[in-house]
C-alpha cells in the first residue's frame, strides 16, 4: 500500500517547497470523526478565545469533522482517587479530561516522561535518571488512559496521539482490540540509537511506538534516525513505498514540521503596537535597540550561553554599551526537577555579574524575567526587537523562532539569530544560524545583526516568511491527517480485498 505524494511520507530535502497535503476526504466513504490525545488539556473556557496556536488548529479540526480531546485535566488527586474521565462538551467536540493520582504523577510525569525521555531526547543522556518504578509507573499511566478512551471511541474514529509522554498509548490500545488507523506525532527530537540505548527499555519504547500507523516527525534528521533504529537495531526493513516492516506490522514514518497561524501573529504584533505594555518597552529603551529571548526555563534552551555570549558583546565591542538592551523572558516550569531549580539559580548569578560589570546610571544592560506574557503582547515585543535570540542546544522545532519573523514589520524587520540545532533551522535558512555551543560565534551573530543594512534584512524577512506561509500550522494539521486518512484508506481497501 502506498499513500498518495501529497502525504510527504518521506523526507524532502529542505531546500525544496514542501506541498501542502490536502484536506481529509470529506465523502461519507471516508469522513471519519477524530479524537486527539494529549498528556494535557488546554484550558477549558468555551467563552475565551484561543491565543495558542497548536490549540487553535487542533480544536479547528475537531470542530470541523466532530471528535472528542483527551487527556489529563491538570488535576493531581489522591491516591485512589483518581476516576473515568469527565466530559465536557463544547459545540461539536468534546473535552474528555481525566485526573491523576498523585503517585502517578510523581512516577509517570515527573519521572519517566521529564527525567528520562525529555534529556533523553535532547540529547542529555548525562541528564537522564532512569528508575524502574517510574518505567512501571509510565507504563501504567498510559495504560489507564487507553482503558479510559476505549468506551469513547466509536469504530470509525481517527485516533492523533502527541508527543513523548505517550509513547506507548498505541501499543496499549492495540492490546485491548483497537483496530483504528492511530497516528503518532513527536514534538520533540528524536535522538540516535546511540543515546536511545541509554535506556535500558530502549527496544520495548521503539516497539510500542510501532504499534501506531503513521509517525510523525519535526525534521528528517529525526525520521532518519527513527529509521536507522528499525532497521539496523530492530531486524526491520524499509520497504520501496516508504513503509517500514518491523515487528510483524507495517508502519509509515514521515516529516511534518509544524507551523503557526502566520496572519495571525503578524495582525497581533501590528495590533499591540499601540498597547499600553508596548508604550511602557518604548519609553524604558528610549533610543537603544532591543534584543529578545523568550523561553521556558529549561536547560535545553542554551540560556546560560546566550548571557555569556550577551557579556561578550558588549565587552568586546564597546560602541554597543548603553546603546543595545537584552530582554531574556523565561517563565519557571516544571519545578520539581531539580535541574530546573539549578539552571534557574545559574542565570540569576549571571544576569547579576552582567548587570553589576557593565551597567550604568541609566543603563541597565540585561533584563531577566521571570514570568508569561500573552501570546499578543509578545508578539508586539517581537516586533520591537532588532533580534531575535534562539539558541537552544536542541529543539524540536521552536515556534519562538517562527512568531518572532512573523511579528516583524515589513518596512523595517528585525533579524533572527538561531540555532543551527533548533528544528526551524531546516526551514528558516536565512537566519544567522550559529552553533550554541561556540559563544563567541552567538556573539559575533548579534554584532552582525546590529551592524545588518536594511536591504539585507528586508531580504532575508522576505524569504522566510513565504516559507512560513507555506508550511503554516494548517498545513502541518491537514498534511499529517490526510496521511491518517490515506492509510486508513488503504489499509480497509486491503482488508476488503483478503476476505472476498
Amino acid at each position: 500500500m502506498a499513500l498518495s505524494r501529497g502525504g510527504a511520507v518521506t523526507a524532502l530535502p529542505s531546500a525544496s517547497p514542501r506541498r501542502s497535503a490536502p484536506p481529509i476526504p470529506a465523502s461519507p466513504r471516508t469522513s471519519r470523526r477524530l479524537v486527539v490525545v494529549s498528556n494535557r488539556l488546554p484550558p477549558i473556557d468555551r467563552g475565551k478565545a484561543r491565543t495558542g496556536g497548536l490549540a487553535v488548529a487542533l480544536e479547528g479540526a475537531l470542530s470541523r469533522s466532530g471528535g472528542i480531546w483527551f487527556g489529563w485535566s491538570g488535576a493531581v488527586v489522591g491516591d485512589g482517587q483518581g476516576g473515568a474521565p469527565h466530559i465536557v462538551p463544547a459545540g461539536p467536540l468534546d473535552y474528555a479530561a481525566l485526573d491523576l493520582e498523585q503517585r502517578d504523577y510523581d512516577e509517570y510525569y515527573v519521572g519517566f516522561a521529564n527525567r528520562v525521555l525529555w534529556p533523553l531526547f535532547h540529547f542529555r543522556a548525562d541528564l537522564v535518571e532512569f528508575r524502574r518504578g517510574d518505567l512501571d509507573g509510565y507504563r501504567r499511566v498510559n495504560r489507564n488512559f487507553a482503558a479510559a478512551l476505549k468506551p469513547l471511541l466509536r469504530p470509525t474514529d481517527l485516533i492523533w496521539v502527541h508527543d513523548y509522554h505517550l509513547v506507548p498509548l498505541g501499543q496499549e490500545l492495540r492490546a485491548l482490540g483497537l483496530r483504528h488507523p492511530i497516528g503518532f506525532f513527536l514534538h520533540t527530537p528524536f535522538p540516535p540509537a546511540e543515546f536511545l540505548k541509554v535506556v535500558p527499555n530502549h527496544r520495548d519504547m521503539i516497539h510500542a511506538l510501532c504499534a501506531y500507523d503513521l509517525v510523525g516527525f519535526q525534521t528528517p534528521s529525526d525520521l532518519n534516525a527513527f529509521r536507522d533504529y528499525v532497521t539496523r537495531e530492530a531486524g526491520g526493513a524499509a520497504l520501496s513505498d516508504g513503509a517500514l516492516r518491523v515487528f510483524g506490522r507495517t508502519l509509515y514514518a514521515g516529516v511534518f514540521p509544524i507551523g503557526i497561524d502566520v496572519e495571525l501573529i503578524a495582525s497581533q504584533a501590528e495590533a499591540a503596537v499601540d498597547s499600553r505594555l508596548m508604550r511602557r518597552l518604548i519609553d524604558s529603551l528610549g533610543h537603544r535597540e532591543l534584543i529578545i529571548g523568550v523561553d521556558r526555563l529549561d536547560y535545553s534552551k542554551g540560556l546560560l550561553a546566550r548571557f555569556l555570549a550577551f557579556e561578550k558583546l558588549v565587552e568586546c565591542f564597546p560602541e554597543t554599551r548603553g546603546c543595545v538592551t537584552f530582554m531574556q523572558i523565561a517563565p519557571p516550569s516544571r519545578s520539581e526537577v531539580p535541574e530546573y531549580l539549578e539552571i534557574r539559580r545559574s542565570l540569576e548569578a549571571a544576569a547579576g555579574h552582567i548587570n553589576g560589570r557593565f551597567a550604568e546610571f541609566d543603563w541597565t544592560p540585561l533584563r531577566y524575567l521571570n514570568k508569561s506574557f500573552n501570546q499578543r503582547t509578545l508578539c508586539g515585543f517581537f516586533r520591537a526587537s532588532r533580534i531575535g535570540l534562539v539558541t537552544p542546544l536542541r529543539d524540536g522545532m521552536n515556534l519562538v523562532a517562527k512568531e518572532f519573523v512573523a511579528s516583524q514589520s515589513a518596512e523595517s524587520p528585525g533579524v533572527l539569530v538561531l540555532s543551527c540545532f533548533a528544528g526551524a533551522a531546516s526551514e528558516l535558512r536565512e537566519a544567522l544560524l550559529v552553533n550554541p555551543f561556540d559563544t563567541m560565534a552567538i556573539t559575533e551573530a548579534m554584532h552582525r545583526a546590529l551592524a545588518m543594512p536594511l536591504e539585507e534584512r528586508r531580504e532575508r524577512w522576505s524569504a522566510m516568511m513565504r516559507t512560513l506561509r507555506r508550511n503554516d500550522l494548517t498545513a502541518w494539521r491537514d498534511g499529517f491527517l490526510s496521511c491518517l486518512a490515506n492509510v486508513a484508506e488503504s489499509s480497509r481497501m486491503e482488508h476488503a480485498g483478503s476476505t472476498q
